[in-house]
């Protein structure tokens, strides 16, 4: 492997690093984050992180949200896993054209210091959901949790209950299983009204085939 070829690849891998930490660092693990705010971070060197970007994309690191208005990147767990990895390796360094303040080095300190093994040891990974009767179940318990927890009423917020699974399922999966879910009789999704909307929480609310919005869900029997 010649010299240059070997430091394309150093670089290659500390993008991904990066990209993973800026993503995190703007809550992108709970709330996607949209191609211009990325871009935005990114600044004038934007261009020079597509190969990382696809990498992380074709490993799993991060999931792509994709509609008609725009697209958001997601923070995977198998992500955090890789910023971890990758903070944690010695190699590991900003740029010092590419940093700002925004992420200052005593960040990537506190990371690599922290007690337990840093972020994806914080954190809890739970299983892929990939059974219908599996979802189901989280559904029923999350749905009981928040509505016990917070004294909804029994209408739970459809935004809350996708941000407790995360990614444990896909987006699309998610949906389409809710609905199949009122289909069986087992919930209702309702409209109504939420005084707290915001174009995230509507976006990971439902919308059904005709351009419908549900907001809540009750849970029937």
């Amino acid at each position: 492997m010649s010299p240059k070829t070997k430091e394309s690849h150093v670089d290659v891998q500390q993008a991904q690093t990066r990209l993973l930490l800026y993503l995190w660092d703007m809550d992108g693990k709970e709330n996607p984050v949209k191609r211009g705010e990325l871009n935005k971070r990114l600044g004038k060197y934007a261009k020079d992180y597509q190969s990382a970007l696809t990498a992380l994309e074709e490993s799993g690191a991060i999931e792509t949200i994709q509609n008609k208005r725009s697209v958001k990147f997601a923070l995977t767990d198998k992500g955090l896993q890789e910023l971890e990895t990758g903070l944690q390796s010695p190699d590991f360094v900003f740029v010092g054209n590419q940093v700002g303040t925004k992420v200052p080095n005593a960040l990537l300190r506190w990371l690599r210091g922290m007690k337990g093994g840093g972020v994806a040891a914080s954190q809890k990974v739970a299983p892929k959901i990939s059974k219908y009767d599996e979802f189901k179940s989280v559904v029923f318990a999350v749905y009981d949790e928040l509505n016990q927890g917070y004294n909804l009423g029994d209408l739970v917020p459809i935004y809350r209950i996708r941000r407790e699974i995360g990614d444990r399922t896909k987006r699309t999966q998610f949906n389409d299983w809710l609905v199949k879910m009122q289909a069986d009789d087992l919930i209702q999704l309702m409209a109504g009204e939420m005084p707290d909307m915001t174009p995230d929480k509507q976006e990971d609310s439902i919308t059904l085939t005709g351009g419908a919005f549900r907001y809540y869900v009750k849970r029937l029997g």
